[in-house]
């Protein structure tokens, strides 16, 4: 059986909620139809609160959110594991429920590309809990050995990838943009297939090992044992990602120059500086919550809210930025700038909460979380 929702520990939810207002931000800019520069795909020749709002993005968002999510849902996946085996599952079954609800992840995911946005996460975890089920139950020097190689494999995956986007030049030639509602799907579609398979894999699966290693712990359902570890991960990480994303902030604001070689190096260091940054995003928020009291606030219970129904939420978040950006529909991605663009995807965050907030009020669940549920465990659960 699930965990009733207010038994839950507030930390992961917290975490979640959270997480998901460093998604839209990340996910904003995808949106805009302009000629773009550097590596993360802002504005050239935009506004100064653009490149301002675009700078603050690069050092604190991107490459850091998608991180944060790893290691939450390497936790999630880990905790519902041991839930299972505690109430009597044997290891295989367990193993056979994890591979179907994986399954039924890829499935959402393609569906979620298809019809809305190709930057689409779900397929990866679910691809991720297909091939590697088996982290979970591994030794924890495994789960160490997993994250260092494959951060290495990332690296390498980011550098190539930032290679061909330097050499692609600065034309937006993003999905979200064309207006012919096949040719798009199409176009979402096979982004989201090379997305889903290199980048957004090898992205996730260090992250995810260390989710699984704080799971065996409990670092984010009992935070208050262990404030000077989430501490000490909050401050390096955090510190780790703000350094290493320093030099392309700079780059793609205009504010220092480098050759293609060396925008490349950058780009690499920016990303794998995230995956410290993401840890530690997602233990100052565990230290957060570990305060006495910190549940008890109107926004804690909204954003808590939202964590526990984050799929709903994701997805709700989509189908606001289609419905208002896309040129099928309000077609705001070619009027708007970064700054203007990162307003919205906070309103639409924002929107969400209040959304989850009043299910939670009402006692319900997530529909896309029912249906997950109900897809993984059959009718009779």
């Amino acid at each position: 059986m699930s965990t009733p929702l207010r038994e839950r520990s507030l930390a992961p939810d917290l975490a979640r909620g959270l997480m998901l207002l460093l998604i839209a931000l990340a996910h904003a800019h995808m949106f805009l139809a302009h000629e773009t520069t550097g590596f993360r795909g802002y504005a050239v020749d935009g506004a100064a609160l653009d490149r301002v709002v675009a700078g603050l993005q690069v050092l604190l968002v991107d490459g850091r959110a998608l991180p944060m999510f790893a290691a939450l849902f390497g936790y999630g996946l880990a905790r519902l594991a041991a839930r299972r085996q505690d109430a009597g599952l044997e290891e295989r079954q367990v193993k056979r429920l994890v591979r179907r609800r994986s399954a039924w992840l890829l499935a959402f995911g393609f569906a979620h590309a298809l019809l809305l946005f190709f930057g689409d996460i779900l397929a990866a975890y679910g691809l991720i809990g297909l091939v590697f089920a088996r982290l979970l139950w591994s030794r924890d020097r495994v789960l160490v050995r997993t994250a260092v190689v494959t951060a290495v494999v990332h690296v390498l995956v980011v550098a190539g990838l930032g290679a061909s986007a330097e050499a692609a030049g600065h034309v937006n030639s993003m999905p979200t943009i064309i207006a012919d509602p096949v040719e798009a799907a199409f176009a979402r579609v096979m982004v989201w297939s090379a997305l889903t398979t290199t980048f957004y894999v090898v992205s996730v699966l260090p992250a995810f090992a260390f989710g699984i290693w704080a799971a065996r712990r409990r670092l984010l359902d009992e935070p208050a044992r262990h404030l000077p570890m989430l501490r000490r991960t909050a401050l390096w990480g955090i510190g780790i990602g703000v350094i290493g994303g320093l030099p392309l902030m700079l780059v793609d604001t205009r504010l220092w120059e480098v050759d293609g070689a060396g925008g490349v190096a950058l780009y690499a260091l920016h990303s794998v500086t995230g995956l410290a940054a993401g840890l530690g995003y997602a233990a100052l928020i565990a230290a957060f919550a570990a305060r006495p009291g910190r549940a008890e606030g109107p926004i804690a219970k909204a954003l808590a809210a939202c964590g526990q129904r984050s799929l709903t939420c994701y997805l709700l978040q989509s189908v606001a930025f289609v419905a208002l950006f896309t040129p099928l529909a309000g077609n705001l991605g070619a009027h708007l700038g970064d700054a203007a663009a990162s307003g919205v995807a906070v309103l639409i965050w924002a929107a969400t909460v209040l959304i989850a907030a009043g299910m939670a009020r009402a006692d319900m669940r997530g529909p896309f979380e029912v249906l997950l549920r109900r897809l993984t465990y059959g009718r009779s659960r």
